[in-house]
Formats: structure tokens, sequence, C-alpha cells
């Protein structure tokens, strides 16, 4: 029995359906990542497995309870959640963005105490914004505000980490970096990750379990990339024609999209 897993989900936004059937089981310890084109349904099956979205049919199951029999606080105990859009309030330093990660362990007669502050400074170490901790967050760069965002949800103190497209927006060294940091606290800190990317080559590279969606068709391949990653599963969910060779730095499948034809100039004015 894994912690998180998912049966006959069906998701939808008011009347529109947004997929049907899915069933989903997050291997414990994995660093798993969603992928599949625009309008598949990856960012809305995470904002399930988070709570955040009740199922029209099926359910989400936490620790071998439905996750929505849970209260608000004892899911936010137990798995943490970095949107695809974090908004902090103006005027806020990272030191006290991180702190806020402690809510869901606040309680009435038991506010702030040291543990609460050797965790958060502990978050800020692991991801490398421990020196930043007095400035204000509108003034770091895009990758240093994505590593305090992880750093808050790391001080939730949650070994399940759900993270929606955290490399958006940021340049590809940027990318890089937070996804060697998501690895790290994958490979040495014990957590499993549940992630939604939209580079292919850089999910195969990262992940150790891959569940692929296609639109109208829900999940469609779920497994290690090295086993499920064809050129004709590429084809297939993407439409892009490509080969599949190894990546000469990791071996995992390195996705290379086919030379397109060319037709040449003069045949086209003939033809018009």
């Amino acid at each position: 029995m894994t912690r998180l897993r998912a049966e006959d989900l069906t998701l939808a936004y008011d009347e529109r359906t947004v997929a049907e059937g899915l069933g989903v089981v997050i291997p414990d310890g994995s660093f798993t990542v969603i992928v599949g084109p625009n309008a598949c349904g990856k960012s809305t099956l995470l904002k399930a497995l988070a709570r955040m979205l009740k199922p029209k049919l099926g359910a989400v199951y936490l620790d071998g309870e439905v996750i929505t029999t849970y209260r608000s606080k004892e899911v936010a105990r137990r798995l943490g959640l970095l949107p695809q859009t974090s908004i902090a309030p103006g005027g806020i330093t990272v030191g006290e963005l991180v702190a806020r990660g402690r809510y869901p362990h606040q309680r009435l007669l038991k506010q702030w105490s040291e543990q609460d502050e050797s965790v958060v400074t502990e978050a800020m170490r692991l991801t490398n914004v421990l020196d930043l901790s007095d400035r204000m967050l509108d003034e770091l760069s895009g990758g240093q505000r994505q590593r305090v965002w992880l750093a808050m949800v790391l001080a939730q103190e949650t070994s399940i980490l759900l993270l929606d497209e955290p490399t958006t927006f940021l340049d590809i060294a940027h990318q890089v970096e937070v996804l060697d940091l998501c690895a790290d606290l994958h490979e040495h800190g014990g957590h499993t990750l549940v992630a939604v990317l939209h580079d292919l080559n850089q999910a195969c590279r990262y992940a150790t379990h891959l569940i692929a969606m296609k639109p109208g068709e829900g999940i469609v391949a779920q497994g290690n990339p090295t086993e499920i990653v064809t050129a004709e599963l590429v084809e297939d969910v993407f439409g892009l024609p490509c080969r599949v060779v190894p990546d000469p730095e990791t071996g995992t499948p390195l996705i290379v999209p086919l030379r397109r034809q060319r037709v040449p100039v003069a045949e086209t004015l003939t033809a018009r």
C-alpha cells in the first residue's frame, strides 16, 4: 500500500470534464513526473492529489484514507504543495515567508518554538537561501525565489512534496538548478516528489517514475522512463516524430525531433 494513490478519478471544472477513469499509484520514495501536452489534465490531476480539487467521481487516498476525510491542517502536515503560481504578500522577507511553512504545526496554545526555528533554518540551509533570510522576497531573482518557495514547503516537514511546474518562467540554468535541488531532496532527503513538467527531456533525466497523459485519453503510460519512453509513445502523446537515444550524460532517454522535410522555395512558388 503506497501512501498516495487515486482510483477511477473523473476530474472536471463545472460541467467541463478534463479527464476520466484515472488510476494513479505514486511509488513511495519516488521522484514521479507527470508529462503530456497542454490541456491533458496534468495540473488538474496534481490538484486532485493535493485535495485542492474534489473529484467528480472516484477518490484520492492518503495513508490509506480518503483524502477528503482529513482536516486541511492534517493534510498539510502530511503533504506539501508548491502551486504553479505562488503569490506572496508585499514587503515580506525570505525568513518570514519560509516561516509560514510552520503554520500547519501551530496550535492555539502552542505557538512559535525552538523546534520551529530549527526546522525553518534547516529548510533554508537545504535550499541554499539561508544567507538571504533578511532579504526582501521581491528583490530576488526568479531562481532564488523558487528556492525560497521550496524552502517554505520543506518547512512543513512533510515527506511528500507536490510541485506544479516548478521551472515555469525560469531560464535553462535556473531550471537545472531547481531540478537538481529536487533530485537532492529525493535522493538524500528521503522525500517522495510528484512534479508536473513540460520539458520531456528534463522529465526523463530526473524522474524515477513517469506518468504520461494524453488529451481525451487520460493516462496512457506509467513506469520508469527508460522502460516506457519510446519514439512511438512520444509521437502518440505529443504528435512529434522523433528518435529516442541515450542521454550522453545520464543514459536516460533523450528525445531528438526528426529533421523537418523542407519544401524548396521554387517548388512552392510553382505550386501557387
